[in-house]
Formats: structure tokens, C-alpha cells, sequence
């Protein structure tokens, strides 16, 4: 027997003789669970009463300091960070969930601008855009499915589902780590020395101790250009999608342009999205092909190995992985970097170039959310403007202290395990408040099943 199928027993087992024993004197957990979700309705109320006053709570000096660590430990895996900024904001902080949401995007985009930045200025050729490019369009169009489930499924399915999909990739990500710690300790015998933050990587089987970087051959005078037509091309996809988003406005018929929730025009514009993320994935798996042919008949030799990696999968393998990755973010309820980052390891990317390139497209979503929120008239931008400036610095602070842990004990695969270290805190974090809320509409005669979408 497995040990979810064991787990699920015991529960059943413990609400069964709970039932059969009212007079129990211990203490149920249903009463606990009570008393939990009593305690956060008074203190969410407390907070909001005193909201208004003018005057900085040492609750919210509290949710600073956690925000600036949350951001810094998230920054340095490459991941956003709003799995972490939704319970400091909603619990510490004592903002509504809808309000600690429409903050979280401003913490997410300011942690990725402040990454971004640091890739950009000062780790030339870390962030693949090639991935950037593939991934773009089929991940926006995933979170819009994503959105529509998220509506239509229950709250108590995506706490399911979100807790064991984050289970599974902290042990898939784990596992990664081991393997990229075990390759790095044979290196270290060998006395190969890895190009780290010259966007090398990982010697291949067969390398170790040879001069064969991950990135084929860049070394510490190579000073890539930056990529205008591609960084162009990312633009143009993300300010199309958040046309269509500002056109169809939200749930209740508030956008830019008046549109009838779920009329024909609605409906319309969301099916859109369907042939322009075709049209954009075409186009560009069509460039890249011939940008790669011109690449090998002007070099004449073979790929670099990190190249070779990703082109020996088939074609639509990165779309669809982005579109899957779309979706789940959507459902859940994400910004993506906390899925991006584990799918990037499993496909075989370098911890290094999966960090930097998930806070890349990290940068893409999160500011597409950021800019809705304000578009659509949200509260208190102000003091969320404070929380991304916060985030902004700690993201720098982050990154730059993991850079040097890394220069100095030449093992990228603490990134990794950093990754791996977030994912089981947000997988506690999203089961416990998750399975509260769930209860809290259990006892309160709240409708469970599936819903409709309008």
C-alpha cells in the first residue's frame, strides 16, 4: 500500500471513531480546525479596522521582514515567490486574501525585474530565450485554460491536486539535485574546473576534466549581445495577450471595454487565444529552425551539448510543456516560477540557466497580472509599491549572495536543493490553510461540487 492510500485510511479511520465517540474528552479536529479559522476571521477583521489609521502596524514591520526573506530565498531559485508572499500578506500582514493577491503580483514583478536586471548587467548568456521564445506563447494560453478550471473546479479538488503536484516535484526536484551533486563531487576528484557564472554548466558524461562547458565553449572574454529580436518578439506576444485579458475584463463584466461575461464576444475573444499562441508557436519554431540551419552551415560542426539537449526533443515537446505548465499555474492559482523552474531541471537544463530564464518568463506573467490589477481599479497601490521595492532589493540581495556560494564551492546544485527547500515549505503551506478554508466552507454549508463558469 502506498503511503497516500495509507494516509487517506488513517484519516477515514480517525473521522470514523471521532463520530463514534462524541463525548470524548480529546480534542476533535474539526473543533481545532474551528478554533483556526474563528482566530483568522478575528484577526483579518482587527487588521482591517485598523487599516485606516495612518499609522505602521508592528505586524506589517513583521511582514516586511518575511517578505524580504521569502524574496530573496525565492530570487535565488529562480522561483516568484507568491506561494510564500499570499500567507505572509494574508496571516501577517492581515490583508484579505482578494487584496494580499493583487499585492503578491507587484512583489512577484519586482523580485523578476530586479533578477532580470542582475542577469542582464552582470551574468552575461545565462537566460536561454530560444526556451523563452517556445514557452511564451503556449504558457499564457495555458494559464487563461487554467483560469476557467480554477472557476469550475472545487476548492477542496485544486487543494488535492495542488498539494500532490507539488510533492511530486519537490521529490522529482530532489532527486535532480542528488544527480547534479554526485556529478559535481566526480568533477571536483577530477579537478575540473566549471565556468559557473560564465553560463557554463554541468561536464557531460565522458567530459569530466575535459574543456567541454554546457554552453559549448564560451568563455570568460565572450560578451553575447543582447538579443533585440527575440526580447522584440516576447513583447509583441506578451502586450497581445494582455489585450485580449483587458478586453474580456473580469469575471464580472469589469474591463477596459464593455463586454457581457460569458455573451458571444466574451467567448469570442477567449477562443482567440487559441489560434494566435498556434500562430506565435509556429512562427517561432519556424525561425529557429532556420536560424539553426544557417548557425550549423556557416560553423560546420556539430551543436554545443546544451543545444543538442534540447533540440534532440521533439518540436512541440516545449510548447506543450509550457502549455501544461500554463494551465496547473492558472488553476492553482500562481505566478509559474515554482513550476517553471522544476520542468526546465526535469528537461535538462542547467540549475543556473533554469533559474535565470524561469525568473525571465516569471517577469512576463507576473507584470501581466500587476498591470490588470491597476488596470481594473485595485486598492492600495501605494503601500503595494513598497512591498515590490522591498522585494526588488531582497531579489538582489538573493541572487548575488547565491552567486557567490556558488563561485565558491563550485556546486550549482545548491540551487537546486534551494528550489527543493521552497517547494516542501509551499507544499506544507498550501495543504494546512488550503484544507482550513476547505472546512470552513464544509461547516458552513458552503456548495463543493463543480461549478460553472459564469
Amino acid at each position: 500500500m502506498s503511503w497516500t492510500a495509507r494516509v487517506l485510511v488513517a484519516a477515514t479511520l480517525l473521522s470514523a471513531a471521532a463520530a463514534a465517540s462524541p463525548n470524548s474528552t480529546s480534542p476533535h479536529p474539526g473543533h481545532l480546525l474551528a478554533q483556526l479559522s474563528q482566530w483568522r476571521e478575528d484577526y483579518l477583521s482587527e487588521a482591517a479596522s485598523q487599516a485606516g489609521t495612518g499609522s505602521v502596524r508592528r505586524n506589517t514591520v513583521l511582514a516586511w521582514i518575511l517578505a524580504f526573506l521569502a524574496a530573496s530565498a525565492s530570487s535565488a531559485g529562480g522561483v516568484g515567490g507568491g506561494s510564500l508572499f499570499l500567507p505572509i500578506l494574508n496571516l501577517v500582514a492581515g490583508l484579505s486574501l482578494k487584496r494580499a493577491t493583487s499585492y503578491s503580483s507587484f512583489m512577484v514583478t519586482g523580485g523578476a525585474v530586479s533578477n532580470v536586471l542582475y542577469n542582464l548587467l552582470c551574468t552575461r548568456g545565462l537566460i536561454d530565450y530560444d526556451i523563452a521564445l517556445l514557452f511564451q506563447p503556449c504558457l499564457l494560453l495555458g494559464v487563461s485554460l487554467g483560469v476557467v478550471c480554477n472557476v469550475v473546479f472545487p476548492e477542496w479538488l485544486i487543494t488535492a491536486l495542488f498539494s500532490l503536484f507539488l510533492a511530486f516535484c519537490t521529490a522529482k526536484t530532489c532527486r535532480a539535485g542528488v544527480k547534479i551533486w554526485r556529478t559535481e563531487t566526480v568533477a571536483a576528484r577530477h579537478d575540473h574546473k566549471v565556468p559557473l557564472l560564465l553560463g557554463g554548466g554541468l561536464p557531460l558524461p565522458g567530459q569530466v576534466g575535459g574543456e567541454g562547458s554546457i554552453n559549448g565553449g564560451s568563455s570568460a572574454g565572450d560578451c553575447p549581445r543582447f538579443p533585440v529580436k527575440d526580447v522584440t518578439v516576447l513583447l509583441v506576444v506578451w502586450l497581445s495577450f494582455f489585450l485580449l485579458h483587458v478586453f474580456i475584463g473580469d469575471k464580472h463584466g469589469k474591463g477596459v471595454i464593455k463586454i457581457k461575461p460569458c455573451g458571444i464576444a466574451y467567448w469570442l475573444v477567449t477562443i482567440f487565444q487559441v489560434p494566435f499562441a498556434v500562430a506565435f508557436t509556429a512562427y517561432i519554431v519556424y525561425a529557429k529552425r532556420n536560424k539553426q540551419g544557417r548557425h550549423d552551415d556557416e560553423d560546420g560542426k556539430e551543436a554545443n551539448s546544451f543545444v543538442t539537449k534540447t533540440e534532440t526533443l521533439p518540436p512541440l515537446a516545449l510548447p506543450l510543456a509550457a502549455f501544461v505548465t500554463g494551465s496547473l499555474s492558472g488553476l492553482f492559482g500562481i505566478g509559474g516560477g515554482l513550476l517553471l523552474n522544476p520542468v526546465l531541471l526535469q528537461i535538462g537544463i542547467p540549475p543556473q540557466t533554469a533559474a535565470a530564464t524561469s525568473s525571465f518568463m516569471v517577469l512576463f506573467c507576473a507584470s501581466m497580472s500587476m498591470v490588470q490589477f491597476i488596470l481594473l481599479g485595485m486598492k492600495g497601490i501605494g503601500e503595494a509599491v513598497v512591498y515590490a521595492g522591498i522585494c526588488f532589493v531582497a531579489s538582489l540581495t538573493g541572487v548575488i549572495l547565491i552567486a557567490r556560494a556558488v563561485k565558491k564551492s563550485g556546486r550549482v546544485s545548491m540551487i537546486v536543493f534551494l528550489v527543493t527547500a521552497i517547494m516542501a515549505l509551499s507544499t506544507v503551506i498550501v495543504t494546512c490553510f488550503g484544507a482550513l478554508d476547505v472546512w470552513t466552507q464544509y461547516i458552513g454549508g458552503a456548495y463543493m461540487g463543480f461549478k460553472l463558469p459564469c
